[in-house]
């Protein structure tokens, strides 16, 4: 009797704002030690998405380089954040500014914001009010809008309905590599905002400090993550990149094979009916 092997089922492709996309894995473009590297890691995350923050970063550094050479436009779309930005009127100019450089570049992320409008600079947490503020001005300016938001899902929810494209709740505050802290949020921003549309998108940003910390929001039913520090400082960034999209791509699977449900008490791996039994004397 011959036995056929399945093949390995491959990553649904992932839509957002009428665009798919191969890889669920999203990563920023800052902090890397070097241009090179920054473009080798890119390469090794497969990711399609990038992120660039138009206040931070400069088109030329001290060495004269331009982040752009070292970006394929035909092979990624930009996503152009206002990280650094604590009011909605920052952030919408900031939004406008992204807008304008990428319509000269001819890139599909030109009309996309990732949108930060930040609360304070010690926690980077994200300001409600003025996130939502700018949620609306900016989605009636044409926007597709991915957003920046805290795990609360009633904040999330009121996001959404303001005209977001895609909410992106914090698994931990920005930069702090402490993974996904609070499960259950994630989860019931997740039921919340997919309520009466399960293809909206929801996206873990921030906080992921290693591969695990990817697996475990893709297990949670994420659709996507997105993160920068955690790649761009780790001591082998090309590596962390590797077992970033690794991860990302087992996270999704496993979540979409269904785990087994917790169980109080042990369940035999084998069935007990049938087990050769033991009778002294015989």
């Amino acid at each position: 009797m011959t036995t056929t092997l399945s093949t390995e089922p491959g990553l649904a492709p992932f839509s957002i704002a009428g665009k798919s996309f191969n890889s669920r894995l999203l990563v920023g473009t800052g902090k890397y030690p070097t241009m090179e590297s920054m473009e080798a890691a890119l390469d090794a995350s497969g990711a399609d998405i990038i992120t660039v923050a138009v206040r931070r970063e400069r088109l030329f550094n001290d060495q004269g380089k331009s982040l752009l050479e070292y970006i394929d436009l035909d092979r990624y779309t930009i996503l152009p954040n206002t990280a650094g930005c604590f009011s909605a009127e920052d952030a919408i100019r900031v939004s406008r500014l992204g807008r304008d450089l990428l319509e000269q570049l001819d890139n599909p992320g030109a009309n996309w914001v990732k949108l930060e409008v930040l609360g304070d600079k010690k926690t980077l947490l994200p300001d409600p009010v003025g996130t939502i503020e700018a949620v609306k001005e900016l989605t009636a300016d044409g926007f597709n809008v991915l957003c920046y938001s805290s795990d609360d899902p009633i904040t999330a929810l009121r996001i959404k309905e303001a005209g977001a494209t895609a909410v992106m709740p914090a698994g931990s505050p920005i930069g702090s590599g402490q993974g996904v802290l609070n499960h259950n949020n994630i989860v019931l921003c997740l039921d919340l905002l997919k309520e009466n549309d399960p293809t909206y998108p929801v996206i873990v940003d921030a906080g992921v400090g290693s591969a695990s910390d990817v697996a475990v929001a893709m297990e949670l039913g994420a659709d996507a993550v997105l993160l920068n520090t955690a790649i761009a400082h780790a001591q082998d960034p090309i590596m962390m990149a590797h077992a970033m999209r690794k991860a990302c791509e087992a996270g999704h699977q496993s979540y979409q094979a269904g785990r087994i449900p917790k169980k109080r008490y042990a369940t035999a791996s084998s069935p007990m009916e049938g087990t050769i039994t033991y009778i002294p004397g015989e």
